[in-house]
This record gives C-alpha cells, sequence and structure tokens, in this order.
C-alpha cells in the first residue's frame, strides 16, 4: 500500500524581520550564527539575569540543558516552546526565546561577528601556514649549504 500525499498543500511560512517561529529547525538556523550577544533572561516578567556572551552551541535535545555561564552560551532549543522575532524598544534585532513564564532575549552585539571570526581564524591559518613554509625553506637552504 502506498500512501498519499495530501493534495493541498501550503507554503512554508515566511517570516521576515518580526514573527513567532516554532518549528524546531528554524530556531535553531536562526540561533546558529548569532555570534556574540547581549542577553536577558526574565521570569515572570521580572528581571533575573543579564549579561554579554558567545553562542557557543545551540542543539535539539530532550535531556540537555540550556547553559550560560563564563561569557558562553549554550541553547537547547528543547528549553523553550517558540521563538518570537522582533525588536527591542530601543529598536535592536532581538530573539525572544519563550517558555511559559520564563523569556531569554537574544540581542546580537554585531551582526556579522560570526563571519568576522571565521575571517580572523582564517587568516590566522593562512599566517601560520606562510610561517612554516618559510620556516621549511629556510632549512632546505640550509642543508644545502653543508
Amino acid at each position: 500500500m502506498s500512501q498519499h500525499k495530501s493534495s493541498q498543500s501550503f507554503p512554508a511560512p515566511c517570516i521576515v524581520d518580526t514573527g513567532i517561529v516554532i518549528n524546531r529547525d528554524d530556531i535553531k538556523r536562526l540561533l546558529n550564527d548569532l555570534g556574540c550577544v547581549r542577553y536577558v533572561h526574565t521570569i515572570d516578567n521580572h528581571l533575573h539575569s543579564k549579561g554579554e556572551g558567545k553562542v557557543r552551541e545551540v542543539f535539539n535535545d530532550p535531556d540537555r540543558a540550556t547553559l550560560i555561564a563564563n561569557g558562553n552560551l549554550y541553547i537547547n532549543i528543547q528549553s523553550f516552546n517558540y521563538l518570537q522575532l522582533g525588536q527591542s524598544s530601543e529598536a535592536e534585532v532581538c530573539f525572544d526565546l519563550i517558555q511559559e513564564n520564563l523569556q531569554l532575549r537574544l540581542i546580537p552585539l554585531s551582526p556579522s561577528s560570526k563571519q568576522n571570526d571565521r575571517d580572523l581564524d582564517a587568516a590566522v591559518i593562512e599566517a601560520m601556514v606562510a610561517e612554516v613554509l618559510s620556516a621549511r625553506l629556510d632549512v632546505q637552504l640550509d642543508d644545502e649549504d653543508f
């Protein structure tokens, strides 16, 4: 027996700058490249904690916790019911992760900070390779002198 797909198909949602995201894969994609953020953790609309840090990992695992410590954020999207995409009162882009009376607001510090990290890493690697190749050439030239 084969299963028949519904002849009625709906287009995928399109969310631009504001809206509510419930699909966990979409939430993960939105959070994966945030880089450095300012975070505000509220419970029952009361400030619980705030600070700045770097999003180190975004994952989807019912057995692991969301952790924020020592300037590092490890975000389990299973810890939240949905993400609300919007702007703060200061017109900053913000990502509000919501779970009943708990909210974790993430505000990117730099839209391209993750890309800058990648560029820096590539530049550092390139410099290291150049150094190694130069040292190797020096050793070869020294060997030829003997």
